[in-house]
């Protein structure tokens, strides 16, 4: 909580104005931020100076992880965070490729679960780490990435959070977390909320202890909008103490994620917080 609080507040006294294209809005912006989350001391990095909807970042998470492109089955699982990404975004209403209402294209899970060989044939990136780790292996080379720069033009948004890397020490599993955009008054919690919850599943399912997740931001932001919110209303509110989070323990397989978890699987206790924010969303 406090990681969030202080890097916006360091956005705030030294950001700097840029302006950004996609948008058409400008952005307080600065470069370079690293949290760290202790997930297995379980300290739920959930914001509390606000309310936080954790429920549709776990359900966006499990989105993912099943390889969803459409956000529909975003939305049956309890989540609208892909709404505007697949049905209001111009650029992508334009394209060819878009097959029609609620399509994303090959974006996130899809790089994730079905990444496109040469030959054609996917690559199931998720799967491979899955089946090493629970192993007990670790080549160093445990990465999950959605950052395909061949097909940007395949999918309605480039990954924001893009790449993934898993690390065994010591029987921890540890993940480092890499993110190249982050609007952080709206998406920030989300992506942290993501980042532990993404650790903690996948130390649970591979049969190892979770030790902490490191999270590294390129260029985080606030948009122009949105300052006044965070500069005059969060920023002037006492945090809360931090809750935990509980993860079902019969959840122990790919396969289980993939098929019966519901958000009904996750519970978050000793959550307090103050009002919600309605802080604008640039599409």
């Amino acid at each position: 909580m406090h990681q969030y609080l202080d890097l916006c507040r360091r956005i705030v006294e030294k950001g700097e104005w840029i302006a950004n294209e996609r948008t058409g809005k400008r952005c307080l912006t600065v470069i370079n931020a690293d949290l760290e989350y202790a997930v297995g001391a379980n300290e739920f990095p959930i914001i509390t100076t606000r309310k936080s909807y954790w429920k549709a970042a776990i359900a966006e998470l499990l989105g993912y992880l099943r390889g969803y492109d459409n956000a529909a089955d975003f939305r049956a699982l309890g989540t609208k965070s892909w709404d505007a990404n697949a049905n209001d975004n111009p650029a992508w209403l334009a394209n060819p490729v878009r097959k029609g209402a609620d399509d994303m294209g090959r974006v996130y899970g899809v790089q994730g679960r079905a990444w496109a060989r040469p030959s054609g044939e996917p690559l199931d990136q998720l799967r491979r780490i899955v089946d090493d780790l629970s192993r007990g292996i670790d080549d160093r080379g445990e990465i999950l990435t959605f950052y395909n720069p061949g097909e940007f033009e395949l999918g309605c948004l480039r990954p924001c959070m893009h790449t993934h890397t898993f690390s065994l020490m010591a029987g921890k599993l540890y993940l480092t977390s890499y993110q190249r955009s982050c609007d952080v008054p709206l998406g920030l919690n989300f992506n942290q909320i993501q980042v532990f919850a993404l650790l903690a599943l996948m130390a649970q399912i591979t049969g190892h202890e979770a030790g902490t997740a490191y999270h590294k931001i390129v260029n985080a932001h606030i948009y122009e909008d949105q300052l006044e919110l965070m500069r005059d209303v969060q920023l002037k509110r006492e945090p809360y103490p931090a809750p935990t989070l509980h993860i079902n323990p019969e959840i122990k397989s790919l396969e289980d994620i993939e098929t019966w978890v519901t958000m009904d699987d996750f519970s978050v206790e000793g959550y307090q917080h103050h009002d919600p924010i309605a802080y604008p969303f640039s599409v």
